[in-house]
């Protein structure tokens, strides 16, 4: 039974990634799948220069898919370099600088402040480089790679509401926990976008008991940790990203002494080799996370496809909205193969 409902909440999930691709519209952007990303050649690649700045290395999501990124620029015969920005937009803004002296041939940039760039890239375009922006809709870009994050939100808030079915009513309500972090624009999308996708598929069924900020695991932890202080009967947590589930996992498993019960589970977005182990450890209540390309692997290979794309003039909009896809303990092991 475990193994059907997984099943048809990813086949659930994939023609949600569908209704997105119909709903963006030629006129905010393209949809980017298999077939997209399939229009790319590599070997474009080979000989060219590229500068890409980040927000951070620290973050386990980012280190995983740019070592994985650099084997595959390293492979399609690419020169590169990759810094990052330490959440400085002044140190930003130098990096993108110093690539434009460097003649590089394409700059990709993971903004700290979208905003505060632009300029830096606008100069980049005059001087023939090809810019883009992973995250933000930027205007000075050849093409911006981004998520719609409210329907990324939606989709965990579905997956985490189809759980609740399963094991709730409206007569034993879920109680919630809510990870958010509405500090930053894109997370705060996620997190209203949480609190829709619980509302349309299990409305009357749970209790938002908590809404606590947590982007990194000790934080939601922690959250976690003071709301079952005063409600020990919450179960089901929906997060924001990878801290909030690997926190919630640790304080969910102390709690229980790893004795996870079928009504408990923790449901997020993005993809670590953490919580793809956690996914697949029955001591942990990790139930579902809602993922983008797949792997770390599927990942860094989409985003080069990007850069030969825009290289060759070929991406057809500004803005590319990638996919997103569930990961279940179905699906875990292929995904975790890929990691890095």
């Amino acid at each position: 039974m475990k193994k059907l409902v997984s099943l048809i909440l990813a086949a659930l999930m994939l023609l949600s990634v569908f209704a997105l691709a119909e709903s963006t519209g030629d006129t905010e952007g393209v949809q980017a799948g298999p077939e997209f990303y399939a229009k790319a050649d590599l070997s474009v690649l080979n000989g060219k220069k590229l500068g890409i700045t980040i927000q951070s290395l620290q973050n386990a999501y980012w280190a995983g898919v740019m070592t994985a990124l650099g084997e595959v620029l390293d492979a399609a015969g690419a020169e590169y370099t990759i810094v990052a920005c330490d959440d400085s937009s002044a140190t930003q803004i130098g990096q993108i600088e110093n690539f434009v002296s460097a003649g590089c041939d394409l700059i990709m940039a993971h903004p700290s402040d979208a905003a505060a760039i632009e300029d830096a890239m606008a100069e980049a375009r005059a001087a023939g480089i090809k810019t883009m922006c992973w995250d933000d809709p930027m205007e000075n870009t050849d093409a911006n790679w981004i998520l719609d994050n409210t329907y990324l939100g939606t989709e965990i808030g579905k997956l985490a509401g189809a759980f609740i079915n399963e094991h709730y009513s409206e007569d034993n309500k879920a109680q919630v926990i809510v990870i958010g972090y509405p500090q930053t624009k894109i997370l705060l999308e996620r997190e209203e976008g949480i609190m829709a996708g619980l509302a349309e598929v299990c409305d009357g069924k749970y209790e938002i008991v908590a809404n606590q900020a947590g982007i990194i695991a000790s934080d939601a932890q922690t959250a976690v940790e003071t709301t079952l202080n005063a409600y020990p009967n919450a179960k089901v947590v929906a997060g924001i990203g990878a801290g909030a589930m690997i926190g919630a996992d640790e304080a969910l498993n102390i709690y229980t002494n790893g004795d996870i019960p079928e009504d408990m589970g923790v449901f997020t977005t993005d993809v670590t080799k953490q919580q793809l182990e956690q996914l697949a450890d029955p001591t942990y209540p990790a139930k579902g996370i809602i993922g983008f390309e797949g792997s770390d692997e599927d990942t860094a290979t989409a985003c080069a496809s990007m850069y030969a794309l825009i290289l060759a003039d070929e991406v057809g909009a500004q803005n590319v909205f990638r996919g997103v896809t569930p990961i279940t303990e179905e699906t875990v092991a292929e995904i975790t193969a890929g990691m890095k």
